[in-house]
Protein backbone atom coordinates (compact mmCIF):
# COMPACT_ATOMS: atom_id res chain seq x y z
CA UNK A 1 0.00 0.00 0.00
CA UNK A 2 1.43 3.44 -0.89
CA UNK A 3 2.42 5.88 1.85
CA UNK A 4 -0.43 8.38 1.95
CA UNK A 5 1.08 10.55 4.67
CA UNK A 6 2.48 13.04 2.14
CA UNK A 7 1.07 14.21 -1.18
CA UNK A 8 2.41 16.32 -3.98
CA UNK A 9 0.36 19.47 -4.43
CA UNK A 10 -2.52 19.15 -6.87
CA UNK A 11 -4.70 22.18 -7.55
CA UNK A 12 -7.51 19.85 -8.61
CA UNK A 13 -7.33 18.14 -5.19
CA UNK A 14 -6.79 21.36 -3.23
CA UNK A 15 -9.83 23.25 -4.48
CA UNK A 16 -12.42 20.93 -2.85
CA UNK A 17 -10.84 21.53 0.55
CA UNK A 18 -10.77 25.29 0.00
CA UNK A 19 -14.41 25.18 -1.11
CA UNK A 20 -15.49 23.30 2.02
CA UNK A 21 -13.87 25.49 4.65
CA UNK A 22 -16.67 28.08 4.80
CA UNK A 23 -19.32 25.36 5.12
CA UNK A 24 -17.26 23.54 7.74
CA UNK A 25 -16.90 26.65 9.86
CA UNK A 26 -20.55 27.52 9.38
CA UNK A 27 -21.59 24.06 10.61
CA UNK A 28 -19.19 24.28 13.57
CA UNK A 29 -20.01 27.80 14.71
CA UNK A 30 -23.30 29.25 13.52
CA UNK A 31 -25.81 29.42 16.34
CA UNK A 32 -23.39 28.61 19.15
CA UNK A 33 -23.72 30.61 22.36
CA UNK A 34 -21.30 33.54 22.63
CA UNK A 35 -19.34 31.75 25.36
CA UNK A 36 -18.05 29.30 22.72
CA UNK A 37 -17.54 31.90 19.99
CA UNK A 38 -15.41 34.23 22.09
CA UNK A 39 -13.36 31.76 24.16
CA UNK A 40 -9.60 31.62 23.58
CA UNK A 41 -6.43 30.10 25.00
CA UNK A 42 -5.07 33.24 26.66
CA UNK A 43 -3.56 36.59 25.78
CA UNK A 44 -2.87 37.20 22.06
CA UNK A 45 -4.62 33.99 21.01
CA UNK A 46 -7.57 33.69 18.66
CA UNK A 47 -11.14 32.90 19.57
CA UNK A 48 -13.31 31.18 16.94
CA UNK A 49 -14.71 34.66 16.16
CA UNK A 50 -11.17 35.96 15.64
CA UNK A 51 -10.28 33.02 13.38
CA UNK A 52 -13.16 33.75 11.01
CA UNK A 53 -12.13 37.43 10.88
CA UNK A 54 -8.52 36.37 10.25
CA UNK A 55 -9.61 34.12 7.37
CA UNK A 56 -11.60 37.01 5.87
CA UNK A 57 -8.53 39.23 6.02
CA UNK A 58 -6.55 36.50 4.23
CA UNK A 59 -9.18 36.26 1.50
CA UNK A 60 -8.88 39.99 0.91
CA UNK A 61 -5.14 40.53 1.21
CA UNK A 62 -3.19 37.28 1.06
CA UNK A 63 -3.90 34.25 -1.10
CA UNK A 64 -5.24 35.56 -4.40
CA UNK A 65 -3.48 38.95 -4.30
CA UNK A 66 -0.18 37.14 -3.75
CA UNK A 67 -0.96 34.57 -6.45
CA UNK A 68 -1.61 37.40 -8.90
CA UNK A 69 1.59 39.14 -7.82
CA UNK A 70 3.59 35.98 -8.49
CA UNK A 71 2.02 35.57 -11.92
CA UNK A 72 2.35 39.25 -12.83
CA UNK A 73 5.71 40.29 -11.38
CA UNK A 74 7.40 37.05 -10.30
CA UNK A 75 9.90 37.88 -7.57
CA UNK A 76 10.51 41.48 -8.66
CA UNK A 77 8.47 42.88 -5.77
CA UNK A 78 7.97 41.54 -2.25
CA UNK A 79 4.50 40.73 -0.98
CA UNK A 80 2.91 43.20 1.40
CA UNK A 81 3.40 41.97 4.99
CA UNK A 82 0.33 40.17 6.36
CA UNK A 83 -1.17 41.62 9.53
CA UNK A 84 -2.19 38.54 11.55
CA UNK A 85 -4.28 40.69 13.89
CA UNK A 86 -6.05 42.99 11.40
CA UNK A 87 -9.32 41.24 12.15
CA UNK A 88 -9.48 42.82 15.60
CA UNK A 89 -10.46 46.17 14.11
CA UNK A 90 -12.12 44.90 10.93
CA UNK A 91 -14.50 42.59 12.83
CA UNK A 92 -15.46 45.11 15.49
CA UNK A 93 -19.23 45.53 15.70
CA UNK A 94 -20.01 42.55 13.46
CA UNK A 95 -21.76 39.35 14.42
CA UNK A 96 -20.32 35.92 13.83
CA UNK A 97 -23.12 35.21 11.35
CA UNK A 98 -22.10 38.30 9.36
CA UNK A 99 -18.47 37.14 9.38
CA UNK A 100 -19.39 33.61 8.28
CA UNK A 101 -21.48 35.00 5.43
CA UNK A 102 -18.72 37.39 4.37
CA UNK A 103 -16.11 34.62 4.46
CA UNK A 104 -18.32 32.36 2.33
CA UNK A 105 -18.85 35.14 -0.27
CA UNK A 106 -15.17 36.06 -0.44
CA UNK A 107 -14.01 32.45 -0.64
CA UNK A 108 -16.48 31.63 -3.41
CA UNK A 109 -15.22 34.60 -5.43
CA UNK A 110 -11.59 33.62 -4.82
CA UNK A 111 -12.22 30.02 -5.88
CA UNK A 112 -13.83 31.26 -9.10
CA UNK A 113 -10.80 33.49 -9.65
CA UNK A 114 -8.40 30.64 -8.92
CA UNK A 115 -10.17 28.35 -11.38
CA UNK A 116 -10.18 31.10 -14.01
CA UNK A 117 -6.38 31.27 -13.87
CA UNK A 118 -6.25 27.78 -15.46
CA UNK A 119 -2.82 27.22 -13.95
CA UNK A 120 -0.46 24.69 -15.47
CA UNK A 121 2.45 22.99 -13.75
CA UNK A 122 5.14 25.41 -15.01
CA UNK A 123 3.24 28.40 -13.61
CA UNK A 124 3.00 26.72 -10.21
CA UNK A 125 6.79 26.92 -10.07
CA UNK A 126 6.84 30.70 -10.64
CA UNK A 127 8.41 32.46 -7.70
CA UNK A 128 7.40 35.37 -5.55
CA UNK A 129 9.13 37.17 -2.72
CA UNK A 130 7.79 36.79 0.81
CA UNK A 131 8.92 39.63 3.12
CA UNK A 132 10.17 37.19 5.79
CA UNK A 133 10.50 33.78 4.13
CA UNK A 134 12.23 34.92 0.96
CA UNK A 135 11.63 33.14 -2.34
CA UNK A 136 8.44 31.03 -2.48
CA UNK A 137 6.64 29.32 -5.35
CA UNK A 138 3.02 29.68 -6.34
CA UNK A 139 2.66 25.96 -5.61
CA UNK A 140 3.88 26.57 -2.03
CA UNK A 141 1.52 29.51 -1.59
CA UNK A 142 -1.50 27.51 -2.74
CA UNK A 143 -0.54 24.44 -0.67
CA UNK A 144 -0.17 26.72 2.34
CA UNK A 145 -3.64 28.14 1.73
CA UNK A 146 -5.07 24.62 2.12
CA UNK A 147 -2.96 23.78 5.18
CA UNK A 148 -3.77 27.20 6.72
CA UNK A 149 -7.50 26.51 6.42
CA UNK A 150 -7.15 23.11 8.04
CA UNK A 151 -4.89 24.51 10.76
CA UNK A 152 -7.58 26.99 11.73
CA UNK A 153 -10.34 24.35 11.70
CA UNK A 154 -8.23 22.35 14.15
CA UNK A 155 -7.53 25.50 16.17
CA UNK A 156 -11.23 26.23 16.57
CA UNK A 157 -11.94 22.68 17.71
CA UNK A 158 -9.00 22.81 20.14
CA UNK A 159 -9.99 26.18 21.63
CA UNK A 160 -13.55 25.02 22.19
CA UNK A 161 -12.55 21.54 23.42
CA UNK A 162 -10.05 22.87 25.93
CA UNK A 163 -12.74 24.90 27.66
CA UNK A 164 -13.67 21.66 29.45
CA UNK A 165 -10.10 20.74 30.41
CA UNK A 166 -10.91 20.84 34.13
CA UNK A 167 -14.25 19.10 33.70
CA UNK A 168 -13.35 15.88 31.85
CA UNK A 169 -11.58 14.42 34.86
CA UNK A 170 -9.73 11.16 34.29
CA UNK A 171 -10.43 11.15 30.54
CA UNK A 172 -7.91 13.98 30.00
CA UNK A 173 -5.14 11.54 29.09
CA UNK A 174 -7.32 10.02 26.36
CA UNK A 175 -8.34 13.29 24.73
CA UNK A 176 -5.64 14.61 22.39
CA UNK A 177 -7.55 17.85 21.97
CA UNK A 178 -6.93 18.55 25.67
CA UNK A 179 -3.70 16.69 26.42
CA UNK A 180 -1.93 17.83 23.24
CA UNK A 181 -0.51 14.35 22.58
CA UNK A 182 -0.11 13.01 19.05
CA UNK A 183 -2.07 9.97 17.98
Amino acid sequence: MPDMSRRAFSLREAIPILERTPRTLDAMLRGLPDVWIHCNEGADTFSPFDVVGHLIHGEKTDWMPRAHMILDTRDQRAFEPFDRFAQKEASRGKTLDELLDEFARLRAANILGLKALTLRSPELDFRGKHPKLGSVTLRQLLATWVAHDLDHVIQIARVIGRQYTDEVGPWTAHLRIISGTQG
